[in-house]
């Protein structure tokens, strides 16, 4: 039976792609304030910005192509069982050729319903307009989780981790919650390996920390855990 490797990556993956990142710093994405178009108070209020906010992240994610991290990646599948759950919204995984893919806060491709967010459409193209609407008659919006709203795909995620013979962290500073959480679940013999720039900075016990970009880091961990079998 193949070891089940479960890795949680963050923006630090896709930055490198040439995706810009949410920085907490000073509460700006691209320039726009995140409880301005980031909220499900902000769609009640002005759905149109929220929509080309949107539109604008979409088309951005369309024109950027997966990295060496996300490439090496795929290459796990070949000896692992591999499970990716990510807290981006791109599908960057999913184009590099990863099979196993749970998009924690929603995936950008789609859209979904504002009455029922089980009903998902696949948007062609970058630009979802004002106007389409689900069979339900209410406006499409992007299929992505909010500040404020629930994470659906929390509780799966966290029964895969506690599975988990190997953890890998890429890319994510643990900072955002409920999926920096995801760690906790991770059976304790379990060897947890954390590759970011900022790794040798944070507070780790038991992890094995690489302080460096992704597209190295990964590689160098993906050829390592493939030698071993």
């Amino acid at each position: 039976m193949k070891q089940k490797v479960v890795i949680l990556t963050g923006a630090g993956i896709s930055a490198e792609s040439g995706l810009q990142t949410f920085r907490d710093s000073d509460g700006l994405w691209e320039g726009y304030d995140i409880y301005e178009v980031a909220t499900p108070e902000a769609w009640d209020r002005n759905p149109a910005l929220v929509q080309e906010f949107y539109n604008m992240r979409r088309k951005s994610v369309l024109e950027a192509n997966p990295n060496d991290a996300h490439v090496a990646l795929v290459k796990l599948e070949e000896k692992y069982d591999v499970t990716i759950v990510t807290q981006n919204i791109d599908d960057l995984h999913e184009r590099a050729g990863s099979t196993n893919v749970i998009h924690l806060h929603g995936i950008i491709t789609k859209a979904q319903s504002s009455k029922n967010p089980n009903l998902l459409y696949d948007i062609d193209g970058w630009e979802l307009k004002m106007g389409e609407r689900c069979a339900l008659g209410s406006q499409l919006r992007p299929h992505v989780v909010w500040f404020g709203e629930a994470v659906p795909m929390m509780e799966t995620a966290a029964k895969i981790s506690s599975k988990a013979d190997i953890f890998l962290i890429i890319g994510t500073s643990l900072a955002v919650y409920p999926a920096a959480s995801l760690k906790d679940f991770v059976p304790y013999d379990s060897e947890q390996i954390i590759i970011d720039p900022k790794a040798d900075t944070m507070s780790l016990n038991g992890i094995r920390a690489i302080a460096q970009k992704a597209t190295g880091g990964v590689v160098k961990v993906v050829d390592e855990l493939l030698a071993r079998i």
